[in-house]
């Protein structure tokens, strides 16, 4: 239903995202049957494809032209497809979505060539675009990507950080790649610089709501909503927002340690989700997320009037409002 009501705000752009989606489609082709099938599998299990219908919303601030467009909006997200693969290795993670990860279908020596191969395939696809500052901006979100992807290895149950190192993940987690869909859709449409930096500021302030969002949501929808167990993120090692919030309250504590022992039960498990969805870690997360959206929001009004203003206000608001 959410993913629907998404759609909806941008369904004038169906076209094109259905453009899109067969050009996906086609990138993942591979003379290999089991990375055909396993790259498949991961187009398969759908997804919002906000990447590229930022890239597309962006760029209409400029020369829009969906041909030429395309081939910045397709690697941006094959790498955003490469990077949950290689995040369920890292994770552990058997379920996304609903439906098994290619390490739970397959193993993770597959998976971890089925992501190198999509990311090599965005690289070889980013080559038709002739302008050297998008490929600047492409390989430095790659790269960051990749260190946020070592980092998280690293943070892994380390209950000593703080604030500012969770916020340094998600920025290479999830902000930059929606701030670089944002600025690259604007560099290929030919946005001049004040407006490009203005929407490039926009993904980035979105992307962090966004994300903080996510990991809210990972204890207050329900298991069925995530297609995956509610509160996989500390069962993985991933600290977030609401438990840096409630590391030292004396009654989620021992969970947290249980879980860090690897001795969690399911009863515990359920016990600690009503526990933390009661607390005000939620709400004081939340106001944080929302305070990142307001940040979005202004630079929206600091761009000139177009029809895809209000689109990418109502975009924003719908992301960072999201139950599941």
């Amino acid at each position: 239903m959410e993913k629907m009501k998404l759609k909806l705000l941008y369904s004038d752009l169906k076209s094109d995202i259905d453009l899109i989606e067969k050009e996906l489609e086609k990138a993942l082709n591979s003379s290999s049957h089991l990375l055909n099938d396993a790259s498949l599998h991961l187009l398969q299990a759908g997804g919002k494809r906000i990447r590229p219908v930022f890239v597309l919303l962006c760029a209409k601030f400029g020369q829009y032209n969906i041909e030429r467009i395309k081939n910045i909006a397709v690697p941006l997200e094959l790498i955003h497809m490469a990077s949950l693969v290689h995040d369920d290795v890292i994770d552990n993670s058997d379920m996304r979505r609903g439906r098994h990860t290619v390490k739970a279908q397959w193993n993770n020596r597959v998976a971890m060539y089925t992501g190198d191969f999509i990311f090599a395939r965005a690289l070889q696809y980013v080559t038709a675009i002739d302008n050297s500052y998008a490929h600047q901006i492409l390989a430095h979100t790659m790269v960051e990507i990749c260190n946020g992807e070592v980092i998280q290895i690293e943070d892994k149950f380390r209950l000593d950080q703080n604030l500012k190192d969770y916020f340094r993940r998600i920025k290479r987690k999830t902000a930059l790649l929606i701030e670089s869909s944002c600025e690259l859709g604007a560099v290929v449409g030919g946005v001049n610089d004040k407006n490009r930096r203005h929407l490039k500021r926009y993904g980035y302030f979105v992307g962090m709501s966004f994300q903080i969002v996510d990991d809210i949501l990972d204890f207050t929808a329900t298991d069925k909503e995530l297609g995956k167990p509610a509160g996989s993120d500390l069962l993985q090692g991933n600290i977030t927002l609401p438990i840096l919030m409630l590391k030292d309250d004396p009654t989620i504590r021992p969970y947290i340690d249980q879980v860090v022992a690897g001795e969690l039960s399911e009863e515990q498990r359920m016990d600690m989700l009503k526990l933390v969805r009661r607390s005000k870690a939620i709400k004081d997360a939340m106001n944080i997320s929302n305070k990142y959206l307001q940040k979005a929001l202004k630079e929206v009004e600091a761009l000139p009037d177009h029809p895809m203003k209000k689109k990418l206000r109502d975009i924003a608001l719908f992301m960072g409002k999201r139950k599941f």
